[in-house]
């Protein structure tokens, strides 16, 4: 096990969603501007393309739902859960996601930008690459995701974990790190190695993160 700081703060697991065991279908209800949508059931809907601003969702379960393209701006997801579900090319300003879980779902392409993550557990995901800048990213747990390339400059982290995550090229710059920590994570290329201070990595990536460190400091191996 390696770490690039001396001290690294506990990192808690994150809230599971609080969903009601009776949820009612969503039938024809749309996400849309203003909307408030509660204790529903969405199952292969498809809101690809559109543009929401100050929508709510509470309590509600997406399956193989399609948010392509879609825009959403200054909205809230929260106890709620996302399975197979395509996120990608999301454009997400300013969204928040509140005790969630997304599964098996795609976020390729997809940026998101100035919001919050918020006991989050994210799981069999592929986002090769997406941007996650300006977030807010607490209590959130990756596991068994595909970011080679993703983009988590200017983010700040706490009591956040990547487990067996590619993160292969992925760029780290400017994060504000609380306690982060990386298991058996690929960590090739990485950029901004130097930001994550406050990181506990273990399993091989130590040695990958290591040489990324290195070459930030200019030294060259031959």
């Amino acid at each position: 096990m390696a770490r690039i700081t001396r001290q690294c703060g506990r990192v808690k697991s994150p809230q599971a969603p609080r969903i009601s065991s009776s949820l009612s279908d969503a039938e024809d209800r749309i996400l849309e501007d203003d909307a408030i949508l509660k204790r529903m059931r969405f199952q292969q809907t498809v809101f690809a393309g559109l543009t929401v601003e100050a929508a709510e969702a509470e309590g509600c379960e997406f399956s193989n739902v399609r948010f392509t393209g879609a825009e959403l701006r200054q909205s809230q997801f929260s106890d709620s859960t996302f399975d197979t579900c395509d996120w990608s090319q999301l454009v997400a300003g300013d969204v928040s996601l509140i005790r969630c879980e997304v599964n098996g779902s795609r976020l390729t392409g997809s940026s998101w930008k100035s919001g919050t993550f918020r006991d989050v557990r994210v799981s069999n995901c592929v986002a090769t690459p997406a941007v996650f800048r300006h977030m807010k990213i607490y209590a959130t747990v990756f596991e068994d995701c595909r970011f080679a390339g993703a983009d988590f400059q200017f983010t700040e982290m706490h009591n956040v974990r990547f487990v067996n995550c590619d993160l292969s090229g992925a760029q780290f710059g400017n994060v504000k790190v609380g306690s982060m920590r990386m298991e058996n994570c690929t960590l090739l290329d990485v950029g901004g190695a130097a930001a994550l201070k406050g990181t506990t990595v273990a399993g091989p990536g130590s040695m990958e993160l290591a040489l990324s460190l290195a070459r930030e400091a200019g030294i060259a191996f031959e």
